[in-house]
């Protein structure tokens, strides 16, 4: 199992989610996050002499998938988030090592 963390521009979103509904991903959470990075987001103003962090704002998906599952969403985050603008965003791959469902106890495949 993987956990697929996106970090995108928060215009992005609908084209990100008729991408991923076309995958056929059935659930994830989403949150609205603020954050930098190593270069500025050009949509934003910035001035040289800012002392201050600039935040940007962003939406942070999660999704928990299938192993077998990991390169169509990558691929599909990938595309439907490209502007091919700084500030684009990241996604990132995570093993997980342990699901338990709350609810009903059921561990590893059985808990998604």
């Amino acid at each position: 199992m993987k956990l697929v963390q996106a970090y995108i521009q928060p215009f992005m979103l609908p084209k990100v989610l008729r991408e991923l509904h076309a995958i056929h991903v059935r659930g994830m959470t989403m949150l609205e996050v603020k954050g930098f990075g190593r270069e500025k987001d050009e949509s934003y103003p910035h001035q040289a002499s800012d002392y201050a962090v600039d935040f940007t704002p962003k939406v942070k998906l999660e999704l928990l998938c299938h192993d077998e599952e990991v390169d169509d969403i990558v691929v599909a985050l990938s595309r439907s988030a490209h502007t091919g603008r700084g500030g684009d965003g990241k996604v990132f791959v995570t093993e997980i090592g342990r699901i338990r469902s709350i609810r009903t106890g059921e561990e590893a495949e059985k808990a998604i």
